[in-house]
């Protein structure tokens, strides 16, 4: 005979970052969503409506993910997506609240952005759109990438297409780029 089954809710997901704090700070910016629980290193945020929110955990070696991952890079565990009605106003509100687009968008009705300490999540919309994917214009996604290497050094490996050149051994022009 086995034991039925104990009720069980999903309460959070939970993502590790440097910083718990600022971390929330930048989904409570990009959702809108209040924090309901603050304690040094754990913050915890929920939709106004109810059901399961956000936890963010300090985790001082946290190493960002990459994405798309090629053999031995760091792999993410999982991503959030998030359904916008406007998938070209969302991108630019999650820009303007600090996350980057990826370099790589699979498809034409998903856009693939790093929040500020490089975990990947995905904005989509429901209605399906046949076509290809449209362009992100490289010297925009370098110029978010830059500005984001200056101001976080922990996000900049999460956005520097070629890791040697964050470390500085990387040969210019040598088109021997890692992806990200």
């Amino acid at each position: 005979m086995t034991a039925p089954r104990p009720s069980l809710t999903l309460s959070s997901t939970v993502l590790e970052a440097p910083d718990a704090a600022e971390l929330a700070d930048f989904y409570r910016r990009l959702l809108g969503w209040e924090p309901v629980q603050e304690e040094p290193d754990w913050v915890k945020l929920l939709p106004p409506g109810g059901g399961s929110g956000l936890g963010f955990q300090t985790s001082k070696p946290y190493v960002p993910p990459v994405w798309p991952a090629s053999p031995g890079d760091q792999l993410m565990m999982l991503h959030l997506d998030f359904e916008v009605t406007d998938l070209e106003a969302g991108v630019a509100h999650a820009v303007a609240e600090g996350a980057t687009p990826a370099e790589f968008q699979p498809q034409h009705d998903v856009r693939v952005l790093f929040d500020p300490v490089g975990h990947p999540f995905c904005l989509f919309v429901r209605d399906h759109v046949l076509g290809e994917t449209p362009a992100i214009s490289p010297e925009w996604v370098a110029e978010q990438a830059r500005d984001i290497r200056t101001q976080n050094p922990v996000a900049a490996e999460a956005v520097t297409p070629d890791r040697r050149e964050a470390a500085g051994t990387a040969e210019p022009g040598s088109g021997d780029a890692v992806p990200a």
